[in-house]
């Protein structure tokens, strides 16, 4: 928190300005107001001239001291990933297709595509990224402790979490919902036949509340079998500690893909919930916020705008007759530097795996095993929900 002492009498319209820009850039700037030299409290709506004023003496330095803690917050970030040359990312401790290791330690996915982007736009290489896996109770400590600078970790934008648990969530990269999975040999066809079912069930989730609420309004009861991680999820469910697994429904077609038999498991049809899954930073840095998120818009623009993983370096060599394109690419425009990047941010961030679309066919689409459809993630062109802002 900064303070800024005024020495010369302001106007309350000029009062109001001035804090109003300082906090665009630091939203935890607080303000202090004094009358003859005594501290008093007053709402911002000041009515006289003398109500803000202060000795000349302590005005210089206290209003650098507030420029300088401004910058610096809405800077720190940025400055902390080029000083390390790393960008530290949390994701999920393990679900394939989203995020996951290979055998050699190799983190792949497609949540895992959306860090390697980032760091491709700020470092140049997506290959300069620590992942740090995290749980549904560990991944927002983490975040707002600084141990991660971004988390991609098919996480739910809610209301509470951004704006009483203080995150930012940049975008959406997967409209998602909470689902559920059984035996086939259960001989279930409905989560209305669930009554009295064992539930595996992540703590520290939307999934908790969802499931809680689903059962209510059905008059229907169940037993939890709390679970930290998708793996001992899968462990539990797989010993039949519990009937039922719920999960956002990705997350249950990327789990049974990893089964033996992936054809002995049921999705349900019901969908109990909304679930709009993307990539989270803290709040007030806000220009690493927009890096996070013009990175994923970039990623979504370029399926739309036909810029792929093997066209790209074409396009990018000299400028096309689409204005977008080139903007985009940074071929034309100022776009990187309002961003504090090169010129070809977007163009690194889209090479290092691809548009949205490459992505997702990649990592989780239909020609995988985890064969999910494109649904409400197509483009809007294609009956979807996703387009991105645009370039200009």
């Amino acid at each position: 928190m900064a303070v800024v002492l005024c020495a010369a009498p302001l106007t309350p319209e000029a009062f109001k300005q001035s804090l109003g820009a300082l906090r665009g850039r630091d939203p935890l700037i607080h303000y202090t107001v004094y009358r003859d030299g005594k501290k008093i409290d007053r709402p911002l709506g000041v009515t006289t001239q003398e109500e803000v004023k202060m000795k000349k003496t302590a005005f210089y330095g206290a209003l650098a001291v507030a420029g300088l803690a401004a910058s610096t917050a809405s800077a720190a970030t940025l400055d902390d990933v080029r000083e390390r040359g790393v960008l530290n990312c949390g994701v999920t401790t393990g679900l394939v297709g989203f995020a996951s290791p290979d055998a050699n330690g190799v983190w792949d996915g497609f949540d895992v595509g959306v860090c390697r982007a980032v760091a491709a736009a700020v470092l140049g290489d997506p290959e300069a990224v620590e992942f740090v896996p995290t749980t549904g109770k560990t991944r927002f400590t983490a975040l707002a402790s600084g141990e991660i600078d971004m988390l991609a970790r098919n996480t739910t934008w809610t209301f509470s979490r951004d704006v009483d648990l203080k995150f930012e969530f940049v975008g959406i990269n997967y409209y998602d919902g909470q689902g559920f999975m059984v035996p086939r040999d259960l001989g279930v066809s409905s989560a209305k036949d669930l009554d009295g079912a064992t539930v595996c069930i992540q703590t520290g989730t939307t999934t908790e509340l969802n499931l809680a609420d689903y059962f209510r309004a059905n008059n229907i009861s169940y037993e939890p079998v709390p679970i930290e991680t998708n793996a001992e999820a899968q462990q539990q469910y797989l010993a039949g500690a519990c009937d039922v697994y719920t999960t956002d429904a990705s997350g249950l077609a990327a789990t049974r893909a990893s089964f033996e038999n992936p054809g002995d498991h049921v999705l349900l049809p019901e969908i109990v919930s909304k679930e709009p899954l993307g990539p989270l930073v803290r709040h007030g840095d806000n220009d690493w916020g927009d890096i996070v998120r013009w990175t994923l818009n970039a990623l979504i623009a370029a399926e739309e705008l036909g810029v792929t993983s093997a066209n790209i370096e074409e396009l990018a060599a000299a400028p096309t007759g689409n204005p977008e394109v080139n903007r985009l690419l940074g071929t034309e425009g100022e776009l990187g530097a309002m961003l504090g990047l090169e010129a070809d941010w977007a163009k690194n961030a889209i090479a290092a795996g691809g548009n949205y679309g490459e992505l997702f066919e990649k990592n989780i689409g239909e020609n995988t095993p985890i064969g999910l459809a494109r649904g409400l993630n197509a483009q809007w062109t294609d009956g979807g929900l996703l387009y991105s802002p645009p370039f200009r």
